[in-house]
């Protein structure tokens, strides 16, 4: 079993940044994909971004078009701990955002996860 518990959220003006944290407990992978997803209030769960790893090897990365050039994904292997660092943010990125873990596959497609995080609010105010 995997537990994946996000923090980082918060209120922001347009323009802002905010990082989130996303730390994993549990079994290890040696092939997986995590992902950052988010979902509006009456909107469908969207892909943000995403890494595979294989073998402690990050070999591939994706985002969003509309995240492209402000947000990053990044991990802390020490801290087995994955990051969503935002910049530049915009009214339209408000959401509740999860972390996702996709055991042994790469994949942004949602129902393709295998443990999912609670998720963290993020606000931004024009």
């Amino acid at each position: 079993q995997v537990q994946l518990v996000e923090s980082g959220g918060g209120s922001v003006q347009t323009g802002g940044s905010l990082r989130l944290s996303c730390a994993a407990s549990g079994r290890t992978f040696s092939r997986y994909t995590m992902g950052w997803f988010r979902q509006a209030p009456g909107k469908e769960r969207q892909f943000v971004a995403a890494m595979w790893w294989i073998d402690g090897a990050r070999v591939r990365t994706e985002y969003t078009e509309s995240v492209k050039g402000r947000f990053t994904i990044s991990r802390d292997n020490t801290k087995n701990t994955v990051y969503l660092q935002m910049y530049n943010l915009k009214p339209e990125d408000t959401a509740l955002y999860s972390c996702a873990v996709a055991e042994l596959r790469w994949t942004i497609a949602a129902d393709q996860y295998d443990y999912w995080g609670q998720g963290t609010q993020v606000t931004v105010s024009s």
